[in-house]
């Protein structure tokens, strides 16, 4: 029986979380003064990228092993404070969910660290919508391969990836999945297969593309 399924990003695709992050790791970063505080549009500049990738983009001034270090502190303090907190739900995102999830199973791929994706959930009780997930912090794997990852592992037919930036639409791509590109988040994504400009656009798309 054919079996398809719809992966999304986090990020700028479900919530907007980058003042809360900021927030969270700023408290953090009082503990090592040879790096200054960050600002929500540098977050939103690295967002998306593996975690070792994000602390070299903020941490110039360190070396590589120390930025990477406190990049790691950052986000084991990160998961909580968010699960406290939650971050800015994208409009219609439940409504959304809740349709989408009563046609197909939904699943979340991040490049995220563990718990992070169990923080959303749990801040906005949204987690009984999706049937299940996959991160690098867990993997150590890049995005592309846990999409590919995530497909095998749940017999799943056709898949469609949604995500906001290029890097994105790159991974979807590199794993044979056609990208929908969510134009109200981060980035820019020319080379996506569709477009949205809203959640509420994503079921009648699906039901087209899947027809």
């Amino acid at each position: 029986m054919q079996k398809d399924g719809i992966l999304f990003d986090l990020d700028g695709t479900l919530w907007d979380a980058a003042a809360r992050v900021v927030e969270s790791w700023n408290l953090t970063l009082r503990h090592f003064p040879e790096v200054g505080p960050i600002t929500e549009a540098q977050m939103k500049g690295v967002m998306g990228k593996t975690l070792p990738k994000i602390g070299e983009a903020l941490f110039t001034g360190v070396p590589v092993a120390r930025a990477h270090e406190i990049v790691a502190r950052c986000c084991d303090e990160e998961n909580a404070y968010l699960e406290r907190t939650g971050g800015t739900l994208y409009p219609g995102l439940e409504e959304t969910l809740a349709t989408l999830s009563a046609r197909w199973p939904l699943y979340v791929v991040s490049n995220c660290q563990e718990g992070y994706i169990e923080a959303f959930y749990a801040a906005h009780g949204l987690g009984h919508y999706f049937a299940g997930s996959e991160n690098a912090g867990h993997t150590g794997l890049p995005k592309w391969d846990n999409i590919s990852l995530v497909a095998r592992r749940e017999g799943l037919s056709r898949v469609l990836y949604v995500g906001d930036t290029e890097m994105d639409c790159d991974a979807a791509h590199r794993a044979g999945v056609p990208f929908i590109h969510a134009r109200y988040g981060f980035g820019r994504a020319p080379e996506a297969d569709y477009t949205i400009d809203a959640l509420a656009e994503l079921p009648a798309l699906v039901a087209r593309i899947w027809a």
